[in-house]
């Protein structure tokens, strides 16, 4: 395969080309694939984000592969070879597969995916791309979104291809499409998704000419199904610093066409400037919910989607709850019901699951109840019924009210901090006394209808209530006592 970089002054240095010769070589399983193509009669190359993760150190064990061989003959090759096949994505060209290499003393695992060369495109009434095979990877190269992922790598040879100076603009940290930005979004709207996405996961600018692009064809995101508009969407809250990718959605107008309760943040402020700019709040506080998040290497730590989802949308019902109150204030009361129920509802249209959109929307709706706490004044009975509402989310609240307070005022900050240190102390507390994570009436159902002396029915889940309520309100009680409540509630039911 031609090096397309011949004559390109952007080609690798020699010293960089070594690098990537040095790190595909440490990954046997590359150069053993495109053995397996060659022989076949094909070509192989690294492609995409793979390159670009490798020039920038931080390759990892998903590769991306593209081919001039059809999805059928890519099927023959890796079958004999890989651990595990499947074929969800050929209609689009792809087939995945796993193998493990040795490294060392324990195997690695690869996901691969190897692509035909391909071009796809939009029409103005449908969701889906229309694939159609190329025959050149300089033609594959050309379609692809972004410069710094139109670089490839073909193998065995290792031979570098850059044809759009995408190694400079990794350099530069730029985002700039091969072709216009206008053909590009054209062929993919939701590329211009992917621009938010990468500038927060990389940390890089958008071109001028890419930014305008995406503020002209804003509107055409609306083409794209909403399944891959969540899932990128979700790629982008994920990133290190999704604050930048949102303010470019936001800044295009795109924002307004996925997730318009995000600009509508930005309410005019009033002359005396008495509340905060709910968008920039919003922002800090899902920045603030980033940094409580635990490290990668701890038991379930990591990036929290469910967490970073409630910290941006914990405040969305401002703008429909806000009020100039006749002595110069501004309200916004219950808008953590009315951001429950719309956290509900855009979640529910960009098809998350329903156990994600519970809960996120759950987080919303809770995330002011710390604040009737004052400096401690709650009753046990109280502080059982904020654990007992939040159940599995708990820790996700705490986190969520902590990163609430955007105050600058330090000495405000300070006796919130210590407010709720307190309040987590009495958490902790009450758990040991009492198993506070399992809150449970000290009566089965069972024991209910032994004690009532009926069968199941409607009148069993009201004594279960009245029961947990007692429990909540008295912490744990003796059986007998438990018993003798349940016999005078039920005589004042006849």
């Amino acid at each position: 395969m031609p090096n397309a970089n011949e004559d390109n002054p952007s080609a690798l240095s020699q010293v960089q080309r070594r690098a990537v010769s040095e790190l595909l070589r440490v990954s046997p399983v590359a150069d053993d694939l495109a053995r397996r193509f060659r022989d076949a009669g094909f070509s192989l190359a690294l492609v995409g984000g793979s390159v670009r993760d490798a020039l920038l150190g931080r390759l990892g064990n998903d590769l991306d592969f593209t081919t001039d061989a059809r999805p059928e003959d890519v099927l023959k090759i890796v079958r004999p070879w890989a651990d595990s096949v499947w074929d969800v994505g050929i209609a689009f060209g792809t087939v995945g597969c796993q193998k493990a290499a040795g490294d060392g003393d324990a195997d690695r695992f690869f996901q691969i995916e190897v692509t035909t060369y391909r071009s796809e495109a939009y029409d103005r009434t449908s969701r889906k791309p229309e694939v159609s095979y190329g025959d050149s990877i300089e033609q594959d190269l050309v379609r692809r979104d972004f410069t710094v992922n139109a670089m490839a790598v073909a193998l065995p040879e290792k031979e570098f291809i850059d044809p759009h100076g995408g190694l400079d603009d990794l350099a530069a940290h730029v985002l700039r499409t091969p072709g216009t930005p206008e053909e590009s979004f054209s062929d993919d709207p939701l590329r211009m998704m992917r621009a938010a996405r990468f500038a927060a996961q990389l940390d890089f600018e958008v071109a001028p000419e890419v930014v305008e692009a995406m503020t002209s064809m804003a509107e055409r995101i609306e083409i794209v199904s909403a399944e891959r508009v969540r899932d990128e969407f979700n790629k982008l809250l994920l990133s290190p610093n999704p604050c930048k990718g949102l303010g470019l959605l936001v800044g295009t107008g795109i924002a307004d066409r996925v997730v318009p309760e995000l600009p509508a943040l930005r309410l005019e402020s009033d002359e005396h400037h008495r509340h905060k700019d709910v968008y920039e709040h919003s922002l800090t506080v899902l920045e603030q919910a980033i940094d409580l998040e635990a490290p990668r290497d701890e038991p379930g730590g990591g990036p929290d989607l469910v967490l970073r989802l409630a910290a941006l949308l914990h405040d969305i019902g401002k703008p429909r709850t806000r009020r100039f109150e006749t002595d110069g204030r501004v309200s916004f009361h219950h808008h953590e019901v009315v951001g429950a129920k719309m956290t509900r509802k855009r979640m529910t249209a960009l098809k998350y699951s329903n156990d994600m959109v519970k809960d996120v929307s759950k987080l919303v709706e809770l995330h002011l109840r710390f604040h009737g706490y004052g400096t401690g004044e709650w009753t046990d009975s109280a502080v059982r019924r904020y654990v007992r509402d939040a159940g599995p989310l708990l820790e996700r609240l705490h986190k969520l009210t902590r990163s609430d307070c955007t105050t600058r005022n330090k000495r405000k900050a300070n006796a919130l901090s210590r407010a709720y240190d307190g309040l987590e102390e009495r958490i902790a507390q009450l758990k040991e006394q009492e198993e506070l994570d399992a809150i449970r009436p000290d009566l089965d159902g069972n024991e209910i209808m032994e004690v009532l002396g009926v069968g199941p029915g409607p009148v069993i889940g009201k004594a279960y209530k009245f029961l947990l309520e007692l429990r909540l309100e008295n912490g744990p009680m003796a059986r007998d006592a438990a018993i003798a409540s349940l016999k005078e509630w039920w005589a004042t039911q006849n």
